[in-house]
């Protein structure tokens, strides 16, 4: 038996389940689980329906679960936006042949306006999003993955929390969005520091890392790259993949003293850990299986077995954060890096995995509950140090870092640059609002195997001044290009003057708009398409329009508007000066 519930903005929805309630307030939605019954609470757990009440071209915008994952398009023609589909190998969640699922939020672009389905919390249970059509009708599915627990296993009755939001700004439903989440998952403090400035080793060298490398680098930050203030030691430095507390060969010294080496040159280390996966040959591996999620015959689980198995150093084993030798480990390996090493930012890599489905210790516990519990032990050990989440689960992981990367990774290569400014600005709203965003690191120069044409490169410089969050160069210092240390030299300009991220004003992601301060705005314009297009820009005063890179006068004398033409998979960043 269903019953309705209506809010406060007229919509309405069919709540499916009688063993639901559903608490209302406003345009929020808080569900618990009320019934008798301990069936299993399955991945696709309806908790409500609603009719898409919405243009066939309507243009739509959801998540995936993790980093890798978006989808755009239309409900006829969803599209993915980056390399990567949840259906598909090599990250496989679900069946190919289910319903595409919309995870956290599902936003809606007409002529008329918005509509944004969203998720408020994610304590226990991730949250998505399905388009289904029944007797010639679409509707929206609401959902959880319960992921087969019991409920009385649980520890709460709770689920989660959602809203249904309406307006004619993107930016003011995306405002409201972050308001109603914080209210559940409050940002981290770090979300509204100052955002990280620095050098990040694996654009340079990937795995190929050596203190001597890590020194050469350090040495080249001074002049007009002073600025650089963070060195971050990425994968490469350790041992084995677990092992984070023992080094490789490649650094005799240890990270320690490398680290106070660092520190003396006036700056602050940063380092990348996988804390959730272990690899074969290390000694947590060895000594500890019983810290690792199995099957249910008791069996490590790998990786592999349900989802993408990883980069490399395979087969990937998952820790138990569940078990509480677990949490201690954790808690250890963070408060040794922090106050013994002096690691003032973390880059938690591969986090993803440690919200993995499978057998735990504690009965009743999800992997998103799992992965939160092991969040919080790291958070604890890492104290005031920034805690950047990669490969992350994005909702599992509200109110517990401080900054994460919104995108794949980035490539010397034209086509990643433009699709990673794209799932860069669809989550760009983000940014101070759940937690700063990562755009990955500027790549600026061409390595002897990795030649980039010089628009490519102009479009990825465009696309970190509209982003703003965290600023990593990834190239080698020691070949760093005049083109590449004047990019960064105008893009510390940028971070000086304002840490926001630009706004776009729609889903086609051509115009991001920014007040640098009282005098000056910056247009960040961006042609995804294969043929040319003209874009004019408007000032509510006559101004002069400048090239935000080469200072260049754009106009004769102060106008209120400028017409420009970008070629095909072309960018422009005008600066207006009052």
């Amino acid at each position: 038996m269903s019953f309705s519930v209506t809010l406060e903005n007229g919509l309405s929805l069919r709540v499916r389940d009688i063993n639901l309630q559903a608490e209302l307030k406003g345009n929020e939605i808080k569900f618990a689980y009320q019934g008798l019954s301990n069936d299993p609470i399955g991945s696709g757990y309806v908790l409500a329906i609603t009719e898409f009440a919405f243009d066939r071209n309507a243009v739509l915008l959801g998540d995936g679960f993790q980093m890798c994952s978006q989808t755009t398009g239309t409900i006829e023609t969803p599209m993915d936006v980056g390399r990567y589909s949840e259906q598909s190998a090599p990250y496989r969640l679900y069946s190919s042949s289910s319903a595409k699922r919309y995870y956290n939020y599902l936003l809606v672009e007409e002529m008329s306006g918005y509509t944004l389905f969203g998720f408020t919390s994610c304590y226990r249970f991730s949250g998505y999003f399905e388009l289904v059509e029944v007797e010639q009708q679409h509707w929206v599915k609401i959902c959880l993955d319960g992921e087969d627990t019991y409920p009385q296993d649980w520890s709460s009755n709770q689920l989660e929390s959602m809203v249904i939001l309406q307006g004619d700004s993107l930016n003011q439903l995306y405002f409201e969005y972050a308001h109603f989440i914080s209210l559940h998952h409050a940002p981290k403090l770090g979300a509204k520091k100052q955002s990280p400035i620095g050098w990040c080793s694996w654009y340079a060298y990937n795995e190929n890392l050596s203190q001597e490398l890590i020194v050469a680098n350090l040495n080249q930050m001074t002049g007009s790259l002073e600025a650089l203030d963070y060195v971050m030691i990425d994968d490469g430095y350790q041992r084995y993949m677990g092992d984070w507390l023992m080094p490789s060969s490649l650094f005799p010294r240890g990270i320690k003293p490398l680290a106070h080496d660092i520190k003396r040159c006036g700056k602050k280390t940063a380092i990348w850990l996988a804390p959730f996966i272990v690899q074969e040959e290390s000694e947590i591996f060895r000594n500890h299986k019983d810290w690792l999620v199995t099957h249910q015959d008791g069996s490590p689980l790998k990786a592999e077995e349900v989802t993408y198995g990883g980069w490399r150093c395979t087969p990937w084993y998952i820790l138990d954060a569940t078990n509480p030798d677990v949490h201690e480990h954790l808690i250890n390996i963070m408060t040794v890096m922090r106050k013994d090493w002096g690691i003032e930012l973390f880059k938690l890599d591969a986090l993803f995995w440690g919200a993995l489905k499978g057998t735990r210790e504690q009965n009743g516990i999800t992997g998103v509950e799992a992965y939160r519990m092991g969040m919080s032990a790291i958070n604890q050990g890492a104290g005031s140090a920034l805690v950047l989440g990669c490969n992350a689960p994005f909702w599992p992981s509200l109110g517990l870092v401080d900054a994460m990367r919104v995108s794949d990774d980035v490539e010397r290569n034209g086509q990643r640059f433009i699709q990673i400014a794209r799932e860069t600005f669809f989550r760009s709203w983000q940014h101070r609002k759940l937690w700063q965003v990562d755009p990955d690191c500027a790549t600026l120069i061409s390595l002897s195997n990795k030649a980039i044409e010089s628009h490519y490169l102009e479009f990825h410089r465009n696309v970190l001044l509209a982003c703003g969050g965290i600023l990593m160069s990834g190239d080698p210092l020691n070949h760093i290009s005049h083109f590449a240390k004047s990019t960064l030299s105008r893009l510390f300009v940028r971070h000086k003057h304002n840490q926001n991220s630009a706004r776009f004003s729609s889903l086609s992601l051509d115009h991001a708009y920014l007040k640098m301060n009282d005098k000056s705005d910056l247009h960040c314009l961006f042609n995804f398409d294969s043929s040319i297009r003209v874009m004019c820009l408007t000032s509510r005063i006559a101004v002069d329009w400048h090239d935000y890179w080469s200072g260049e006068k754009l106009n004769d004398k102060p106008v209120d508007v400028l017409e420009v033409s970008l070629p095909p998979r072309a960018s422009l960043a005008i600066l207006t000066k009052r």
